[in-house]
């Protein structure tokens, strides 16, 4: 698969979703710099793969988890190649049992889709309802790839301004946490 990569917003935003075009605007006005490529669904991190490629960047696996109760949520952040244990990561942050959370939680918090789990879901996060996590092999890479609100199109972002410029903008303050992806 040969992905055409651009800079920036669409110029033709017509076709887009309105989810999508918030994510280029914010981050356009923040100043954030940004590459961009079109794709297939990807709705897996095996269909990633043709992404990290002409991205040049692993994507993020992005992870929307709950406590049983659904009263804590968590957007989990870890390299696309990284196994997930919910037990290691309940342990890392000293809480019981977690699980997925639903799409109509997904929906409501982050305004996400399956499919579409990402950072940038929070900036429709107003109330800070979600706790962001990030495993910390996650802030040793230069760049992020993850999807813009939509698992049609991916991006790569500066880590930096990730946390320096978009996490502050939207008022969230992760939790860093080291995951083995070991049982």
């Amino acid at each position: 698969m040969d992905l055409k990569l651009y800079e920036g917003m669409p110029e033709d935003v017509s076709s887009r979703t309105e989810r999508e075009v918030r994510v280029y605007s914010l981050l356009d006005d923040l100043g954030i710099r940004y590459t961009r490529t079109d794709h297939a669904p990807a709705m897996t991190m095996e269909d990633c793969k043709a992404v990290d490629d002409a991205l040049d960047v692993v994507m993020c696996k992005n992870l929307f988890l709950c406590n049983r109760q659904k009263t804590a949520f968590y957007l989990l952040m870890i390299p696309g190649d990284k196994p997930f244990r919910t037990k290691e990561f309940s342990s890392a942050l000293g809480i019981s049992r977690v699980s997925f959370a639903d799409e109509g939680d997904m929906v409501r918090l982050l305004d996400l889709l399956p499919g579409a789990v990402t950072v940038m879901g929070l900036m429709n996060d107003s109330e800070c309802d979600v706790q962001l996590v990030i495993d910390k092999d996650i802030v040793k890479s230069d760049y992020i790839g993850c999807h813009p609100c939509v698992n049609t199109s991916s991006i790569k972002v500066s880590t930096t301004d990730i946390l320096e410029k978009f996490l502050p903008h939207v008022k969230h303050s992760p939790i860093f946490i080291e995951l083995t992806g070991e049982s």
